[in-house]
């Protein structure tokens, strides 16, 4: 679903109760759906925040919620059935609540994203690759620390944290984080692997580089008896070979969602 922020920064813009706008949320998802039970939009008379999947389903959730605004009244449920019939094939249904939005809403959406399951991401290095995943992750439910260790380092896009020794956010990071080491210097991307694999608890550790450069480091590692079978260098693809600081952030993305699926269960149908 869309980071549940994004819906309570919109609710908060609007003159609650009195607000022509209702929220949709998927309160049951059975077989084949688009979205998994949570997602959520507020729709407005001109606009919608957020999705629950688009197409023919969507458009019915809109125009049923702007019917129950246009009625004036404060809830409906709505049951779709996703077939022939709306000229989907996906096969399950979805049963959703239309609500007129109200202050009740930020406070429960607010307790949703208190809720959430977020990963940890602490992403090394603001030079072009670096930017390329840290706009990359920015939409994606990622708690994401990036960190440079170089004060001139700027992105004009987002806020670098300067640590003159990045070693010591490696040692504050929780438990269960992901790490993507992208730093100038390979000295120093030895460094955080080590202290990464010293942790033992990495959900995922990405170093950027070649398999040479996975082969050397690997060799350098298992000399101080660590274990480097989780360390994943290149990062992105393997089979993929596109250097383009855009596309390595793509690919780095969709690996950091499988992770994330693998530590979270995945979303529930």
């Amino acid at each position: 679903m869309p980071r549940v922020s994004e819906l309570i920064r919109a609710l908060r813009a609007m003159p609650l109760p009195h607000t022509d706008a209702a929220l949709v949320e998927v309160v049951e998802a059975k077989g084949s759906t688009p979205r998994e039970a949570g997602a959520a939009m507020l729709v407005t008379a001109d606009g919608i925040v957020g999705t629950i999947g688009g197409g023919t389903l969507e458009w019915r959730a809109m125009r049923a919620a702007r019917a129950l605004l246009s009625r004036g009244e404060d809830e409906a449920r709505l049951r779709v059935p996703l077939g022939p019939e709306i000229g989907q094939c996906c096969g399950g249904y979805v049963t959703l609540v239309l609500r007129r939005a109200s202050e009740a809403d930020i406070e429960r959406l607010e307790a949703v994203e208190a809720r959430a399951t977020r990963l940890a991401l602490l992403l090394f290095g603001a030079g072009h690759v670096g930017r390329a995943v840290a706009r990359a992750v920015h939409p994606l439910p990622f708690d994401l620390r990036w960190i440079d260790e170089r004060p001139d380092a700027c992105t004009g896009e987002a806020l670098v944290i300067h640590a003159a020794n990045p070693l010591t956010e490696v040692e504050a990071a929780p438990a269960g984080a992901a790490y993507l080491v992208l730093t100038h210097s390979h000295a120093r991307d030895f460094e955080l692997c080590e202290a990464v694999l010293r942790r033992g608890d990495a959900a995922y550790l990405g170093l950027i580089g070649s398999a040479t450069k996975r082969a050397r480091f690997v060799k350098g590692l298992e000399a101080l008896g660590l274990d480097t079978k989780e360390l994943v260098c290149p990062i992105g693809s393997a089979t993929i070979r596109d250097k383009r600081p855009a596309v390595i952030a793509a690919l780095v993305a969709a690996e950091l969602i499988a992770v994330m699926n693998k530590k979270t269960g995945g979303a529930k149908e």
